[in-house]
């Protein structure tokens, strides 16, 4: 076909050839400027030309959006690319990827900190303890919905108020007044919020995507340093040498054989609450008197302490009445309410009340044994820390006392020099066992139920 002048007349009349796909027609003025015509009727402007030995071909843009003279204008330009062994392909596909980047660029810049919050607490949960979820869930919460226990709303936790910033904003000055602002309520909630909200940052320092958003301040100014709260430890909060009897007679006279148990445990091992209250019967073993906890640094299976004595009856007991069969009167309770009966729970603290199906919330009976005993406030970690201050009245090592709740070592020596076998821990353990029972006047290797405590 003979080339023709395009004008914008001829442009219009231009029809593709019978039978075919398309049909391409050349200007006679512009060398390589052409015009494609589909068999649908649509029109486009393309350019055409020889690059190092091959020919290539560039659709330019289609006429309805194209003026022929601008189109004209840019076959020229290709056409001085070519000449001078440059690839247009490659310059526009230069172009395309500059427009990419600075699109994600724009994007990145609108990440908020509660986008990026969801995506680091999923990537890492594999990587923590039940109880490290958990808290980053709830101190990230917006709060806002219906309480499982007790009325009224929950309440948003300190980093809430944050999920709105984007990561450019978390500068040194916004996290210092973050800090104030949440402090004023609940410092010691707020201290740890903010150690949480510290590893986040970080790991946005090595995650691709968030690379260098947030400020190098965000943590490290003075002024965040200085407005973190300064968390003592509860003045109090032990039980004393002359409690003990009064305490545990209380708590095994709370009529309830689970709620019992998880205390005294919680007292005799010296772990954490959620530790102990997750504990699974296949983590005890009472042939080798042991069991294994769930770590709150270590997660799943982080930690092995010995199973003491006492602390094995109490378990026995347990692991009798959770393999007991309903009464007569609980199967007709089960069969009025539509629900199958119940088997033997998987969990050691078992409920049949709780959502989780085994204890959650062990401080209104704590609580009860309290009054009961006449004895000051002691909250649940009180116990805790109630184990490994009345520990050194049996004058144990403080590394063994450390390996038994799972506190990291600081010495040198317990870092790298001390693996103690769980033999040597059952040696201190079982010991510091019976100076507490003594003190509380039980007498050892007779561990009556809450129930017989209370009808004595």
């Amino acid at each position: 076909m003979s080339k023709q002048a395009f004008t914008a007349a001829r442009i219009t009349s231009y029809q593709c050839a019978p039978s075919k796909s398309q049909t391409l027609f050349w200007d006679a003025k512009t060398p390589g400027f052409g015009l494609r015509v589909t068999a649908s009727g649509s029109r486009s402007y393309v350019f055409e030309s020889r690059l190092l030995g091959r020919t290539i071909r560039l659709t330019i843009g289609s006429t309805d959006t194209w003026d022929l003279g601008q189109a004209r204008t840019e076959a020229s330009r290709l056409k001085v690319l070519t000449d001078q062994g440059r690839d247009p392909r490659a310059e526009l596909a230069a172009q395309v990827n500059a427009q990419h980047a600075l699109e994600r660029a724009t994007q990145r810049l609108q990440v908020t900190v509660g986008d990026a919050w969801d995506i680091y607490v999923r990537s890492r949960q594999p990587h923590w303890s039940a109880r490290h979820y958990q808290d980053h869930l709830g101190h990230a919460a917006l709060g806002g919905e219906a309480r499982k226990r007790g009325k009224g709303l929950t309440q948003a936790g300190p980093i809430a108020s944050l999920r709105a910033d984007k990561l450019s904003e978390l500068t040194g000055p916004r996290v210092a007044a973050w800090l104030t602002a949440e402090s004023a309520s609940r410092p010691t909630v707020t201290a740890l919020s903010y150690r949480l909200l510290r590893g986040f940052i970080r790991w946005t320092e090595d995650a691709e995507d968030y690379r260098g958003l947030i400020p190098a301040d965000a943590y490290r100014a003075r002024a965040v340093k200085d407005a973190v709260p300064r968390v003592r430890a509860k003045d109090g909060d032990v039980l004393q040498r002359e409690q003990l009897t009064d305490w545990f007679r209380a708590v095994r006279g709370l009529g309830n054989d689970v709620a019992s148990a998880y205390l005294q445990g919680l007292l005799l091992t010296g772990a954490r609450r959620e530790e102990l209250a997750s504990l699974r019967w296949v983590d005890v073993d009472f042939k080798w008197k042991t069991i294994v906890l769930d770590d709150k640094i270590e997660g799943t299976g982080g930690r092995k302490i010995p199973l003491t004595p006492h602390m094995s009856e109490l378990l026995q007991q347990l692991k009798i009445l959770n393999e007991t069969p309903p009464s007569t009167r609980q199967m007709k309770k089960l069969q009025k309410e539509g629900k199958p009966p119940l088997g033997p729970s998987p969990w050691v603290f078992f409920s049949s009340t709780s959502a989780k199906g085994r204890l959650t919330e062990p401080r209104s009976a704590h609580q009860r044994a309290l009054t009961e005993a006449d004895l000051p406030h002691l909250t649940i970690h009180g116990l805790r820390r109630s184990f490994g201050t009345l520990s050194e009245w049996c004058d144990v090592p403080v590394g063994v006392v450390a390996q038994l709740q799972g506190h990291k070592p600081s010495a040198i020596a317990e870092k790298h020099y001390r693996r103690r076998p769980i033999d040597l821990l059952r040696l201190w353990h079982e010991k510091i066992e019976r100076w507490i029972l003594n003190e509380a006047g039980i007498p050892q290797g007779n561990t009556a139920s809450s129930t017989e405590a209370s009808n004595s």
